[in-house]
């Protein structure tokens, strides 16, 4: 099958490559890297028009969109790995840089390797396949559903690990319908060797986003295992044991279920969609060794961790080029832009969904941090009142700490979260914003790595000099 109809579009990681890759290529990625121009007006209508549907329509239309992109169950056997990572290598132009990522998908580090024009390569991607006749509550059926083709997507693709998630709480509507494969490369495909020696320049420097997060899973297999929930609002012990915020989700959408329900976990392993599989560091370390190259692992906690340090590299990165430092761009999730943040001038900060904990990080950066005059933000629409959401008017706390403009971009509060229209207008709404900077000359590594290594949230660890 063909590589871009196995993975999902909707997905984290596939939007962040093809925004680098765009914006490495000197283009911005209208409707979030999933059409040309011509169909933005008519999607930014659309969606607008979905935004006054009523509650259950919007709602099925939402998941009936992802179940379009979900893989046929039949046709699992015949997605290949190596095909995709040639597909992935394949977006981004032909020239050579001096630094190149390969590791975990995060939105701020998408900024930073914007302003080093550099190349990423993901270490995870996303494959939803298409099932029915599970409640979305119940993440023990789905693995007794699925299993078998789970087991049919590791045997037939051996450099993979397959992190077969459920989110019962974020993603309702979608796992009603389909199922989550998460896959992590555990050995390096032959075509991302062959794009590292193409493209790294001579004693250039292998970069590894080496997010730290684990999650607890299920074992099913020796490269198979079963991740219920995800990072996000709702605590792991909620989502395994219940509590009042799942009782009062349940409630509110009329099921017969008390607690979400997953099989026993027997051991944890890295999360499923922002953790990187450590396994992947032998072939990188050899790679390095064999071509000459530095290598180095950017590690952090948890995917927001280098939010702030990014911001702060970005702030002092426009001071140094004369440039006002006092417009912020709060993004959220697949929504993330770096071609109209330099275009605006504009410093990113990317938090990795709507919830209360990335409320409260965005609060504490601003907190520590002088004020910005310009705050703009994004709000990602998921669908779903679930467990830990912050509402959008808690955001708007946010947008009155700007002390000239603060205002949501491409975003409708009233209607959130089922504000789907805000994958069009999120970028039309940003190339509207006056007062656009000429593009920079790539940012040197050197600069950026010494400015990281004295920041909190992330860690510069050198693998070999």
């Amino acid at each position: 099958m063909r590589p871009h109809k196995a993975v999902a579009g909707f997905d984290s990681a596939t939007t962040m490559l093809r925004a680098l890759a765009s914006y490495n290529a000197g283009r911005d990625v209208p409707l979030t890297g999933e059409g040309p121009g011509a169909l933005e007006g008519a999607a930014d209508l659309l969606a607008g028009a979905a935004n006054h549907a009523p509650r259950w329509l919007k709602e099925r239309v939402y998941a009936a969109a992802g179940w379009a992109e979900a893989v046929p169950r039949k046709r699992v056997g015949e997605i290949d790995s190596d095909a995709l990572a040639s597909w992935i290598a394949g977006h981004y132009p032909d020239r050579q840089s001096e630094v190149a990522f390969v590791g975990s998908t995060n939105g701020a580090l998408t900024h930073l390797a914007a302003a080093l024009e550099a190349p990423w390569l993901p270490q995870t991607l996303l494959i939803p396949v298409r099932r029915f006749g599970v409640p979305p509550e119940d993440g023990a059926a789905d693995l007794r559903e699925m299993r078998a083709t789970g087991e049919e997507l590791v045997r037939a693709n051996p450099d993979w690990r397959l992190h077969h998630m459920h989110d019962p709480n974020q993603d309702r509507l979608m796992v009603a319908g389909m199922c989550y494969f998460r896959v992590k490369w555990l050995r390096l495909p032959e075509a991302y060797r062959r794009f590292l020696r193409s493209r790294l320049a001579p004693g250039g420097t292998l970069v590894v986003p080496d997010c730290a997060m684990r999650w607890p899973t299920t074992r099913v297999s020796d490269r198979y295992v079963f991740q219920h929930g995800g990072f996000g609002g709702a605590e792991p012990e909620e989502l395994r044991h219940g509590g009042e915020r799942v009782r009062e989700f349940l409630r509110a959408y009329g099921s017969d279920y008390t607690r979400f329900v997953g099989p026993e976990p027997d051991g944890d392993s890295p999360e499923a969609e922002w953790g990187f599989a450590p396994e992947l560091m032998d072939d990188l370390r050899a790679l390095a060794e064999e071509e000459g190259w530095t290598l180095r692992r950017l590690r952090y906690a948890e995917p927001e961790s280098p939010s702030p340090a990014v911001a702060d590299l970005y702030r002092d990165w426009y001071r140094r080029r004369g440039l006002s430092p006092d417009r912020l761009l709060v993004e959220s999730f697949m929504l993330v832009e770096p071609y109209w943040a330099l275009r605006t001038g504009s410093v990113p900060f990317w938090t990795v969904f709507n919830k209360e904990p990335s409320l409260r990080n965005l609060e504490e950066y601003l907190d520590r941090v002088s004020d910005y005059e310009e705050i703009r933000l994004a709000l990602f629409s998921h669908g779903v009142e679930s467990v830990g959401l912050a509402r959008a008017q808690e955001w708007a706390r946010v947008l009155d700490r700007a002390t000239k403009v603060g205002s949501f971009v491409g975003t409708d509060p009233s209607v959130f979260p089922r504000d789907f229209a805000v994958l069009a207008r999120f970028h039309r709404e940003l190339t509207r914003v006056r007062g656009r900077q000429p593009m920079p000359p790539p940012m040197r590594w050197s600069e950026a790595a010494a400015f990281l290594a004295e920041a909190d949230g992330v860690e510069v660890l050198k693998e070999r000099d």
